[in-house]
């Protein structure tokens, strides 16, 4: 399915410009910041990125998820009410800074007190993506990337 039909099939008329941000989102294969986008787009201007991203959102097209303060985008299947609900585990690798999807790893669902109603959650696991695991393997690499582990700061 082309970026076309995934708008119309989600009831969204098919722009110029929401093809091609949906092209970049679908391209990158991992949740991005509107910068992230920017960047990638640099003929469309932030303004029409954010209400494409609005939009998408509303319609279901995609899920924010909440990245240390920073709110990272990610074309998804949200079937449930809030627009959130597509609930799978992200990795955040805090070396490059790249979030990553787990599709196959279901945020697990946590009993709550009576009276709370739960619509989303978000489930992201810190630690390094496999390129940065290598780049940081080894003396060659050895003090590109700063973590923090547990109560320590470790380099590594």
């Amino acid at each position: 399915m082309n970026e076309k039909d995934i708008l119309n099939e989600a009831g969204i008329k098919p722009t110029a410009a929401r093809i091609m941000v949906l092209r970049t989102m679908l391209g990158s294969g991992r949740p991005l910041s509107m910068s992230e986008i920017a960047d990638m787009m640099e003929t469309v201007d932030k303004s029409v990125i954010s209400r494409t991203l609005a939009l998408f959102r509303d319609a279901r097209l995609l899920h924010v998820i909440e990245d240390a303060g920073a709110a990272r985008y990610e074309v998804c299947s949200c079937h449930g009410e809030h627009p959130d609900s597509d609930s799978h585990v992200h990795f955040h690798c805090e070396c490059c800074g790249k979030t990553f999807c787990f599709e196959e790893l279901q945020v697990p669902v946590l009993p709550l007190r009576d009276g709370f109603t739960a619509y989303s959650a978000n489930h992201i696991i810190k630690g390094l993506c496999p390129d940065c695991a290598k780049k940081t393997s080894g003396a060659s690499g050895k003090g590109k990337c700063f973590i923090s582990l547990a109560k320590n700061n470790t380099e590594l």
